[in-house]
């Protein structure tokens, strides 16, 4: 009977400590803060940032953009880096480049387009790591005549973008590069029966971005690639019958992110898993206020993105997702309640659930745009500890296994 007892006790008091740890868990895993890493300040002779072509302008600690002004007239493209946010301006002077602009950035190198005498005038892809000088002409010198291309996104090692002229019947393609113009892949399908095609992100092997023409009915659909032109997936939902067009975003190698549009709707934020069938509509159905958004990256269990609706006033709110629609956090009410913020936007989530991204408004005096950070909370009471107060209590466990916190890593 005493045995029995033990045993009785030794069941409640673990399935005490099951709904603690869950608890606690979950409280780690949903809890985030926000915090402002730096300004995007101009540097003299610099006035306006213009709107990024590409999805990819925040990555861990960077932030890149095109800024004009009497120094710049055209445009140049620009760097803020961390932990100060010092400002590099990245037109190139190593080429013969008189105008500039950056779209992606994954934390060391950043990417865009440049356009001067060494161009011919033309618009160019550029590559650059960390300052002007050096800038690298991605154009490609293997795929026929190209007269326009632009990068979107980079992974450090791979570049995204498109590219028009000759060499594409005038038609825009998909283009893939190793870092330097001879490296050039023209990912437009081969077999999907799309004529025009962008690459806007790459991670983990994966291309994503979007594509039309004869078989899409004019429509945009979300196109995957693994580094062929053959290799193309079309990531239509077909499960979502209500979406008639779709864009991708945003990859981590497992899931792919953008959005979709609706004859009701501009834009409902999607969630992919290599397949159209596989679509998620992440667009919120807890946060009522938002009625259109988008996902722009993911962690593989956790998207990022913004959404817009009547209760946001029209601007954009920063959002993160955990796979569902109904899971939907606003990150724009976690930043410091000291400013005063009027939108922001959520552009990237690494595997450490740390997301970037960007905010406009008046924070510590100044007013304009910021660099901004939202980071899981730490200081929740470690499992370890409510274990071992248990044991100590009871008596019946002779060898807890200690439960240590994972450490937080950037």
């Amino acid at each position: 009977m005493r045995n029995q007892r033990g045993k009785a006790r030794l069941k409640t008091i673990l399935a005490i400590l099951v709904s603690i740890l869950g608890a606690t868990s979950a409280v780690k895993a949903g809890a985030l803060a926000g915090s402002v890493l730096y300004p995007l300040i101009m540097p003299s002779g610099f006035s306006n940032i213009y709107e990024p072509g590409g999805p990819q302008i925040v990555a861990i600690g960077q932030v890149v953009g095109t800024v004009s002004g009497s120094s710049a007239p055209g445009g140049h493209a620009m760097l803020w880096s961390g932990p100060a946010g010092n400002a590099v301006d990245l037109n190139p002077t190593n080429l013969a480049i008189t105008k500039s602009g950056a779209d992606g950035t994954n934390g060391t190198q950043q990417v865009g387009f440049g356009n001067g005498p060494a161009t011919g005038n033309n618009t160019y892809a550029m590559l650059w790591n960390g300052t002007a000088g050096s800038a690298v002409d991605l154009n490609p010198t293997n795929l026929g005549v190209m007269t326009n291309t632009v990068a979107f996104s980079t992974d450090g090692v791979q570049q995204v973008g498109e590219g028009t002229g000759p060499g594409t019947g005038s038609s825009f393609h998909a283009l893939l590069w190793n870092g330097t113009a001879a490296s050039a892949v023209d990912l437009n399908p081969t077999s999907l029966g799309i004529t025009y095609s962008q690459a806007l992100a790459i991670s983990g092997g994966q291309q994503v971005g979007g594509g039309y023409g004869g078989s899409t009915g004019g429509n945009n659909h979300a196109l995957l690639w693994f580094g062929t032109a053959a290799s193309a997936v079309d990531l239509q939902p077909t499960n979502l019958s209500y979406m008639t067009g779709s864009n991708a975003f945003g990859t981590n190698g497992i899931q792919q992110v953008g959005d979709g549009e609706g004859a009701s709707f501009f834009a409902h934020a999607l969630l992919w898993s290599g397949t159209a069938d596989s679509a998620v509509d992440l667009n919120p159905t807890n946060l009522t206020y938002i009625t259109d958004s988008i996902a722009l990256g993911t962690s593989g269990t956790q998207q990022v993105g913004w959404g817009e609706g009547s209760g946001t006033g029209g601007n954009s709110h920063a959002l993160l997702w955990s796979d569902t629609a109904a899971s939907a956090v606003d990150l724009q009410t976690l930043l410091p309640s000291a400013g005063n913020w009027k939108d922001s936007t959520a552009y990237i989530i690494d595997a450490s659930g740390d997301v970037f991204g960007t905010a406009d408004g008046t924070y510590n005096h100044y007013t304009g745009s910021f660099a901004v950070e939202w980071s899981p909370v730490v200081g929740v009471p470690e499992p370890a500890s409510l274990c071992i107060l248990a044991v100590g209590a009871t008596g019946l466990l002779r060898r807890p296994q200690k439960m240590g916190e994972p450490q937080k890593t950037q």
